[in-house]
């Protein structure tokens, strides 16, 4: 086994300090999905308030901020009438179209259901102003977020291997993809790493492989670094504690510590870029027999 590195070490209550990149640790799962929740809700109201455009990618997964976010913007009155939503990807079926609203599993059902019919009818988005990436148009999201004059903030979660939106690694016998490839990467269709299948059906689909979309449309790292915010947010506890420290430190299996094999590392060079977590996912990742 190779062994880890010394900042992989680092005990959860010295992380914040001795981490190269900026992340906050929260106290647990509610207090970090309220702090993810505060932070759309302010950013929205900020700009509200000059008067200007909010534009926004959004995850769904995590999805934990979606309740509470719904509950400030309501009581608090933040519209989201001037707000341009980008939601990072969707599944698709092995054809490659994306699924209906309707399924079980589809991002686009979920942020309907969720979110905009959450809201306040007053307060809500027009239609218009809410994409998702289509695998029949797949330039179509990048040309709409030029349109609206760039993103402001790209929020997103952080896959088991480090994945941001569905941007896999690009694991072949065949091809390689450098870095600076993949950093350059546009909206495309993409089929789900094993890892990704064996993850997402264990937590959305009981354990049904089967029940599981095998493909996604994803929005490429190309328009997620061109935000001029980026901000993380990890939960998952035990199974994301690895792809965190690669986040914040780097892979320690390169020598520059960009890894197309964990592309969270690819984001560490962005000039505004913040990492938020909770006190469990923020433990060194030792290798431990499981209970």
């Amino acid at each position: 086994m190779t062994p880890l590195p010394p900042s992989y070490l680092i005990p959860a209550a010295d992380l914040a300090a001795q981490s190269p990149l900026p992340v906050t640790i929260l106290p647990d799962l509610p207090a970090l999905f309220a702090h993810f929740a505060r932070a759309i809700a302010d950013e929205i109201a900020t700009h509200n308030a000059r008067g200007e455009p909010t534009r926004l990618i959004l995850p769904v997964g995590p999805v934990g901020q979606y309740s509470p976010l719904v509950a400030v913007c309501n009581r608090e009155g933040v519209a989201w009438r001037n707000v341009h939503l980008f939601f990072m990807d969707e599944y698709c079926d092995w054809q490659g179209r994306r699924v209906p609203p309707a399924h079980p599993l589809s991002f686009a059902g979920f942020v309907q259901r969720a979110l905009l019919d959450a809201l306040h009818p007053e307060l809500a988005p027009p239609p218009a102003q809410v994409h998702f990436p289509d695998p029949t148009q797949v330039d179509e999201t990048s040309r709409q977020i030029a349109a609206v004059g760039g993103v402001d903030t790209c929020y997103g979660g952080v896959g088991i291997h480090g994945h941001i939106a569905f941007n896999e690694p690009p694991i072949s016998r065949w091809f390689r993809v450098t870095p600076a490839e993949f950093k350059a990467s546009k909206t495309r269709l993409v089929q789900l790493a094993p890892e990704t299948v064996v993850m997402n059906a264990s937590r959305a689909a009981s354990g049904n492989f089967a029940a599981l979309p095998p493909m996604a449309i994803t929005l490429g790292m190309a328009d997620l670094l061109a935000a001029r915010r980026l901000r993380f947010y990890c939960q998952g506890g035990v199974w994301q504690r690895t792809a965190l420290r690669m986040a914040l430190f780097g892979s320690p299996y390169t020598t520059d510590g960009d890894d197309v094999d964990y592309p969270i590392t690819l984001v560490r060079t962005h000039p505004d870029l913040a990492f938020f977590t909770d006190i469990i996912t923020a433990q060194p990742p030792i290798p431990q027999m499981a209970a």
